[in-house]
């Protein structure tokens, strides 16, 4: 007993969470399994059907859970893109209609067959009608993100999720209580009007706070968890499920975070807590002999999971007739639509959990169970079938056409004015070991360019101007500058050193360069920092997002004047990648050195598709006014990263694009990229565009 007793310890509950967490998720990732199904099972290992370590029931595991839970939705809301439904919203509101009914539809269907009530089966039809982009960093891997057919998924999203919550609302009001047409205007008038408030309010006020705050994140981040849990708290009150309020939130706050630090720190805090918390709870919830029985009689789930695949289905297809697109592109938009993660979870644990005055819940066990089941399958099945179908997406010609002719640091949005003024390398320097080889870089593009390099060296700020350690450091910063510009004057270039004195270094080098107008950040690592994500740099991270212009983060093993093998790894044809090509011709030009753009294929691309690609990259490269000797080399391989590695032996420098993604432990650099930085042997010049 003393032990139980200890057990129930919130602090021990806690820990016990935290460990799940941190070791359960990369051992389900290792088999190829997602990591939150691993917090599923530990829910279900460590609960009362198991070594009953955990219990539900718990205020710790239910505040925790409940967090979650309301966490998810926010993120749900937070990682809509905007930007991509305002740019064919028509048809991704004709899509996201079609997603939203078929399912709806067939879910009422099975409810009915199985003889549920009719508010039972509008429910379990709202289950199926949304979806969750489980496959989103695939599309983006691979560059087609702005294929229509891409493009108009992801807008849906926001038109099924944002669906599929109201009906879950209107089911879980009608349960709790008496229900009239009245009761039902009230809430549907109330909803609408807390939507207009937390929309429009909450997105006025985060624009008027971040403005005010500047560069305060830590009180931005405030705001947004204030903003998460008011919305959450202001549907209660109106009679909504908070997980309506919090997703209205995320949506609300998306413009005014955009892809800000602060958005990282929020998402991480969710992703690395609070929602692992939510899986865990529901593995605690999954009672094993229900469990089993809903299993061995097989057919409700079996026919939630085929109407749910067939209706998504039945909605593509409709899509594709009615947009015409082609069969890679119906197949993409249907496994993007499949996964049954976010919205769906969290909305089937809120009608589990709601009990009418006679004790019954809106969903039984067996519903509860099936939606686990369909979880499982779909977050497997989708990735999958968007990892086959993808590849054969293209950009259009005109995409092609238009990005390949495009001068990479040329941005448009300057003014005409400012593109007459010299062409502007800023190098950030603050390590003397890695100076020189930077300053070589910079002096050696600037003068292709003929242009000028600016040496920038950042003091941190203090309270006093004239503390001794401020002049201390202003005084190495000087020593450090006059260096630079001594290696600059080797290379007959114009050179402006430049001091800022910043309390933020990432913000004061982006502040320097939109000051001097720089077209292009030249940056450097050393090998100890350590190449993971996590690892990489928040100076680093946070510029890749506030610059203006590229940013070029470099890892020199020798001096950029011997350089005469340049290889760049091609992927797809996204104006990032192209730049990246540019880049490296450029490069080449100064040295007269070679380019190589490698592209690893995988084995069951059919050979078409890889002449086809092959034939745009010859087109690419061919349209660059320099006189670079630029090959093309088509390789077959599963390991792509090791592919890359492989190949690269016997040249001085690989040019990559920074290709970022979301993971449960926050942003990443892309796996393939991590092990590339991690076992290339030659110099690297990673590059990112602006806010990547």
């Amino acid at each position: 007993m003393a032990l139980q007793s200890l057990v129930q310890s919130p602090i021990i509950q806690f820990t016990i969470l935290l460990i799940v967490i941190f070791t359960i998720p990369p051992i389900f990732e290792r088999i190829k399994l997602p990591g939150l199904v691993g917090l599923l099972v530990a829910g279900v290992v460590l609960g009362q059907n198991g070594l009953k370590l955990l219990n539900s029931e718990s205020e710790t595991i239910g505040l925790l859970s409940e967090i979650g839970k309301i966490y998810l939705m926010f993120v749900a809301g937070l990682e809509i893109d905007l930007d991509q439904f305002r740019k064919t919203k028509y048809r991704s509101i004709g899509f996201g209609s079609l997603t939203f009914l078929v399912p709806l539809i067939a879910g009422i269907a099975v409810g009915r067959l199985f003889n549920f009530d009719w508010n039972a089966s509008f429910l379990i039809g709202s289950l199926l009608a949304s979806h969750t982009l489980l496959a989103y960093p695939i599309v983006s891997r691979l560059g087609v993100v702005t294929n229509e057919a891409v493009t108009v998924t992801i807008g849906a999203t926001i038109f099924t999720d944002t669906g599929a919550l109201l009906v879950l609302a209107i089911c879980v009001g009608i349960h709790k209580g008496e229900f009239s047409a009245l009761s039902l205007a009230t809430l549907l008038g109330g909803l609408a009007i807390y939507s207009v408030v937390v929309l429009f309010g909450f997105d006025r006020a985060g624009k008027e706070f971040f403005k005010r705050t500047g560069d305060e994140q830590s009180n931005q981040f405030l705001f947004i968890l204030l903003a998460l849990f008011l919305a959450s708290v202001g549907a209660q009150v109106i009679g909504v499920e908070k997980i309506v309020g919090a997703f209205l939130a995320g949506l609300a706050v998306n413009d005014v975070l955009g892809r800000s630090p602060v958005k990282e720190k929020v998402e991480f805090i969710g992703s690395v807590l609070f929602i692992p918390c939510f899986f865990v709870d529901m593995g605690l919830l999954i009672n094993i002999p229900a469990f089993l029985k809903t299993v061995s009689s097989i057919w409700l789930t079996l026919a939630i999971v085929v109407a749910l695949i067939g209706s998504k289905f039945i909605a593509a297809f409709l899509a594709k007739l009615l947009y015409r697109y082609n069969t890679p592109e119906l197949l993409t938009m249907w496994s993007l639509s499949l996964p049954q993660v976010a919205a769906t979870l969290a909305a089937t644990l809120v009608a589990y959990q709601t009990v009418n005055p006679a004790g019954e819940r809106l969903i039984n066990e067996g519903v509860l169970n099936s939606v686990i089941v369909l979880m499982l399958v779909t977050a497997i099945l989708g990735p999958v079938i968007t990892a086959r179908f993808a590849t054969s997406l293209q950009l259009t010609e005109a995409d092609i056409a238009t990005d390949s002719l495009t001068n990479w640091w040329d941005n448009s949005d300057i003014q005409q004015v400012e593109l007459q003024k010299p062409f502007t390398v800023v190098v950030p320097i603050y390590n003397p070991e890695t100076q020189r080889y930077l300053i070589e870089m910079a002096a050696l593009l600037a003068r292709h360019e003929s242009g000028q390099i600016v040496p920038l060296a950042i003091t941190k700020a203090l309270v006093q101007m004239d503390d001794p350690q401020l002049i201390t450091a202003l005084d190495q910063s000087q020593k450090r500058l006059q260096l630079a510009k001594e290696i600059s004057q080797e290379f007959d270039v114009e050179v402006a050193p430049a001091i800022r004195i910043d309390d933020d270094a990432a913000l004061g080098i982006s502040r320097a360069s939109r000051e001097r107008n720089a077209n292009l950040i030249v940056m450097g690592w050393s090998r100890t920092t350590g190449l993971r994500a996590r690892l990489f740099g928040s100076v680093i991270d946070s510029v890749f997002w506030s610059s203006h212009c590229p940013v070029a983060v470099t890892r020199l093993l020798s001096s950029p004047t011997t350089i005469q093998r340049i290889l760049v790894p091609v992927g797809d044809l996204t104006r990032q990648t192209i730049g990246t090509v540019r880049f490296a011709q450029i490069l080449a030009d100064v040295n007269q050195a070679e380019v190589v753009l490698l592209h690893v294929s995988d084995r069951k691309t059919p050979p078409a598709l890889v002449e086809k690609f092959t034939a745009q990259m010859s087109e690419i490269a061919a349209k660059s006014q320099l006189q670079v000797t630029t090959n093309i080399q088509t390789v077959k391989g599963d390991d792509i990263a090791r592919t890359i590695i492989k190949e690269s032996q016997g040249f001085d420098l690989a040019v990559l694009r920074s290709v970022r993604y979301r993971t449960a432990g926050g942003l990443s650099v892309s796996q393939v990229t991590t092990q590339i930085l991690r076992e290339l042997k030659c110099s690297i010049v990673m590059l990112g565009e602006p806010h990547s």
